[in-house]
This record gives structure tokens, C-alpha cells and sequence, in this order.
């Protein structure tokens, strides 16, 4: 709540201590909670993901292209022998990951051993189906039912452990990305510049200045929380409101904002605590080298099965025409296309670069299923 009266007849300093103190309590709590992992089951891999579908059919036509190889006595006959395999293959392939995912939370309820159990079943199962393609249409003359369970099985099993261990592998680059997400949103010349003008305002504006130590204390709150997977586009633009809000209190005019939101994209996911730092170089490298200050535009659209996310600012005209950019943009940029991987792997799009007086960040996610 926000109430004026508790600053009044205090000094600046104080009364923004006062400020702070009310506010310990759940900026400590966040702070305590962002070591704790959330609990509960999860499935090995997602089915659903293209690049999962993608680097499934390209291992299981490896396999078959290697395979044949040893069989085959020349080129032509090798070619005709992996068309041969592949038509059978390639829609047993198609049919596992087609069950994997609409089983998905079925699965992810499961332990670990049973998802492989079931898995690999499943894999068995799809491989009768595509031996039976194969000897329905004469391919065939007789069929290796035994051969094909026990192959589609195996397949599977060694499918589910290449995407489980490549999962393992992004691990580290997950941690380190989260670890670099922190330390760029806690950047102590913004909390420094902050608290100032939160003291410059607290004789004279009070409410505007507990106005913007609570903006603050819900950015460490946000920053500090448990780390989740994934956050709605809305969130993100609550969050990003709340740094914009503090910011256009420090720069008054030479700040100016337009916001063309899409109701139809809010549900889109994103990884938490990316669009702010968005906004924050726009910022850092459009507002504070100009004595003119800067324009800065937030869109977001939503087209057909995906979501378009644009951060625009123009930039001071030295910085444009010299065109390279300070280190530190780079080093942002890289964090966020990183973690847009890490969550939408190859159906995320992310670029960034120079569009005229402006510097253009454009990100296409797919929007949330209706």
C-alpha cells in the first residue's frame, strides 16, 4: 500500500531507509527461494519440439544409410536398398514421435525407468507397424516381426538417451545463463541512480518516490525469485513497465515510450527476465549518451502460430553513423538469444542490428497453444 504519510517530518535518507526496511521482508524471501529447484516430475525429452522430430529422423536415417552399406554390393543397389528400409523406417520413426508426444504428460508422470520402458515399447510397437507397411505393399516376401521389435526398442532406447544426455549437456550453458541474467539485472549504477532519485523526490514528491522503490523492490523480487523454465509475454511486460516507469522518473522527457501490445500474443512463453534487459540497453545506449534523449517502441503481434516481439530505440547520431556498439549490448544480446534457444530450440527466432537511426531487437516465439 502506498501511503505518503510515513515519510513525512523524516529526512530524505530516512524516510527512504523506512522505505527499504518495509520492503526487506520480501526482497529476503525471494532471495532465499532462487536456490530451491522446483519439484515434480518431468518428461525426458519433449516429442512435440521440431528439433527434437528433426534430429530423431536424421539419427534414424543415419542409421539406416550406414546400415545398408554393408549389404549393399554397389552405389545403385545401395541407394535402392536404403529407399527400400526408409519406407518403412522413416513413418515407424514418424509414428514414435507422434505417440511420445501426445503422451507426453502421461509420461512425465512417470519415474525415469518406467518412461524408458515405455518408450522403448512404444518403439517396438511403431516398428511393427512400418515392417507391416513394408509387407503390405510386397516389399517384403516375408516379414522379421522379432527382428523389427526388438530393433524398433532398441532405437528408441538409444534415441531417448542421445536427446536425455544432449539435454544434460545444455545444462551448464542453462546455469551460466541464468547465472549471467542475474548478475546483468542487479547492476549496481541502476540501483545507486534509483535510490538517488527515489531521495531527491522524498521531500518533495513522497508518493512518487515510494512509488519507485516499490517498482524496485518488485524487480529484485522478480530477479530473486525461484527459477521457473518459463513466464507469459504478459509478465514480461508487467516486469518491463515497472523498469521503464523508475527510468522515466529519472529522465523525465528525454524518455519517450510507445507501446503497441497484441492482447492475442500475452500468451506466448518466454524465459523469465528477458524482455527487461531488452528495454534496459535501449536505455543505457538510446537515452543516456543523448542530451535529446531517445524514442523507444515495444511491439508485439501475434501472426498465425507465432509471436513477434520488436524492442526499437533510436540512438544519439555519433553512435549510429559509427555504427559498432559498446561491448556490453553484445554481451546481452548473446544471453538472451542463448536462453531463447535454450527453451524454444530451433523454433525460436532472435536478431538484432541497425535499421537506420534505430537499433531494431526482433524475436519470433511460437504463441501459446488456444
Amino acid at each position: 500500500m502506498r501511503n505518503p504519510s510515513i515519510l513525512s517530518g523524516t529526512s530524505p535518507k530516512t524516510a527512504a531507509a523506512t522505505l527499504l526496511k518495509t520492503r526487506a521482508p520480501a526482497i529476503a524471501s525471494a532471495a532465499r527461494s532462487a536456490g530451491r529447484a522446483p519439484n515434480g516430475g518431468a518428461a525426458l525429452f519433449d516429442a512435440c519440439q521440431i528439433g527434437v522430430v528433426l534430429r530423431a529422423v536424421l539419427f534414424v536415417e543415419a542409421v539406416v544409410a550406414i546400415a545398408t552399406l554393408f549389404v549393399a554390393p554397389t552405389p545403385a543397389d545401395w541407394l535402392t536398398l536404403a529407399a527400400t528400409v526408409t519406407g518403412g523406417a522413416l513413418p515407424a520413426t514418424l509414428l514414435w514421435l507422434v505417440l511420445a508426444c501426445a503422451l507426453k504428460k502421461v509420461l512425465g508422470r512417470l519415474p525415469r525407468p518406467a518412461q524408458y520402458a515405455v518408450g522403448s515399447l512404444l518403439g517396438s510397437l511403431s516398428a511393427l507397424y512400418g515392417c507391416g507397411l513394408l509387407r503390405l505393399t510386397g516389399v517384403l516376401a516375408s516379414a522379421p516381426w522379432i527382428a523389427s521389435v526388438l530393433a524398433g526398442g532398441l532405437f528408441a532406447a538409444v534415441v531417448m538417451v542421445t536427446l536425455v544426455l544432449r539435454a544434460r549437456g545444455r545444462t551448464p550453458a542453462a546455469t551460466t545463463a541464468r547465472l549471467e541474467e542475474l548478475q546483468a539485472r542487479i547492476r549496481p549504477h541502476f540501483l545507486f541512480n534509483t535510490l538517488n532519485s527515489a531521495i531527491a523526490l522524498v521531500r518533495d514528491e513522497p508518493a512518487k518516490a515510494e512509488a519507485m522503490l516499490e517498482d524496485l523492490s518488485e524487480l529484485f523480487r522478480q530477479a530473486l525469485a525461484e527459477p521457473r523454465e518459463s513466464v507469459t509475454l504478459a509478465d514480461e511486460i508487467a516486469l518491463a513497465e515497472r523498469y521503464l516507469a523508475i527510468e522515466q522518473v529519472r529522465f523525465g522527457n528525454r524518455l519517450r515510450i510507445r507501446w503497441d501490445l497484441d492482447a492475442a500474443a500475452s500468451g506466448a512463453r518466454l524465459p523469465p527476465l528477458l524482455l527487461q534487459p531488452l528495454v534496459e540497453n535501449a536505455v543505457k545506449h538510446g537515452v543516456e549518451p543523448s542530451p535529446d534523449g531517445a524514442k523507444l517502441r515495444i511491439r508485439t503481434e501475434r501472426r498465425g502460430s507465432m509471436v513477434v516481439i520488436e524492442v526499437i530505440n533510436s540512438l544519439p547520431p555519433l553512435r549510429w553513423a559509427d555504427q559498432p556498439l559498446p561491448r556490453g549490448h553484445g554481451i546481452a544480446l548473446d544471453n538472451v538469444r542463448d536462453r531463447l534457444r535454450l527453451l524454444h530450440d530451433m523454433q525460436a527466432q532472435f536478431s538484432a542490428g541497425l535499421d537506420q537511426q534505430n537499433y531494431r531487437v526482433r524475436i519470433a516465439i511460437p504463441a501459446e497453444a488456444d
